[in-house]
């Protein structure tokens, strides 16, 4: 939660509820109590805040303090670092074994298929990692004055589509729905054989109806489940999945079978 400064207070008017921390034990127990593995997220935006990072070390600690539930980390390294990012993913990469980059262009407030960030998305394709990045809009800043500087167009999907295109042998994960642009990010999902779409922070019983045929039928094998912990409470997640009616082996490719084909768990 630091490590989102002054994000947090925002977050907890929009999902209307405290936004805090909770001891590590706690979100263990949860999800186990609910059958689920997952992966961790590491997040650094520094520069623009002074926060202190989410660590790639750190995440990787948490990991290995409990492999039965966490199956890997995403790192995450700050672009506006410049050199120092691609050191720190080169680091990550070896020392801490992430199994790729996370990316959020809203809070950093930058575009990924800016030209002054290739030497860093280069460094990760040649590491043979995926980076996964933020589409559509965002609780962080959301109703505050100016959405505290942050400008959502900065996690439009062509952002992605363009990244895709400039590296094809980068692949490449949209992080949530994308709205209001979800209709632009099945596009590129379908277009981009590297692009892939995985569908957290977002109540299933609220996903348009368009996005409801796709994902059990032209866009079954690049759909990935995520929670987006803690926004949406296990239960409702599981249960509203269940509820949309998808066949087990939808359900299947969906929940694990992508997500282990694309990332090797």
């Amino acid at each position: 939660m630091a490590s989102q400064g002054p994000f947090a207070e925002a977050l907890a008017k929009y999902w209307k509820k405290p936004w805090v921390g909770r001891p590590e034990d706690d979100v263990v127990a949860d999800l186990r109590a609910a059958g689920l593995q997952a992966l961790l997220v590491a997040f650094d935006i520094e520069c623009l805040t002074g926060a202190p990072p989410m660590s790639n070390t750190a995440v990787a600690d948490i990991r290995d303090r409990h492999p039965d539930v966490f199956l890997g980390a995403w790192g995450a390294v700050d672009p506006l670092k410049g050199d120092a990012a691609i050191e720190e993913a080169e680091r990550a990469a070896k020392a801490d074994g992430v199994l790729g980059f996370h990316f959020h262009p809203i809070m950093g407030r930058f575009q990924v298929d800016d030209p002054k960030w290739r030497p860093l998305f280069a460094c990760i394709r040649d590491l043979g990692l995926p980076v996964m990045i933020d589409v559509g809009t965002t609780g962080m800043g959301a109703g505050l004055p100016g959405g505290l500087g942050s400008v959502i167009s900065h996690a439009h999907p062509m952002a992605v589509d363009r990244l895709a295109a400039q590296f094809p042998d980068l692949t490449v994960i949209a992080s949530h729905p994308g709205y209001p642009w979800v209709d632009e990010m099945t596009a590129v999902a379908l277009h981009k054989g590297n692009v892939f779409w995985e569908l957290s922070g977002w109540a299933p019983k609220y996903f348009p109806p368009a996005l409801k045929v796709d994902i059990r039928a032209r866009l079954q094998d690049k759909i990935m489940f995520g929670t987006d912990h803690p926004s949406i409470p296990f239960d409702r997640l599981l249960r509203e999945w269940d509820e949309l009616g998808y066949s087990d082996d939808i359900l299947h490719k969906v929940f694990h079978q992508n997500a282990e084909r694309l990332l090797g768990l």
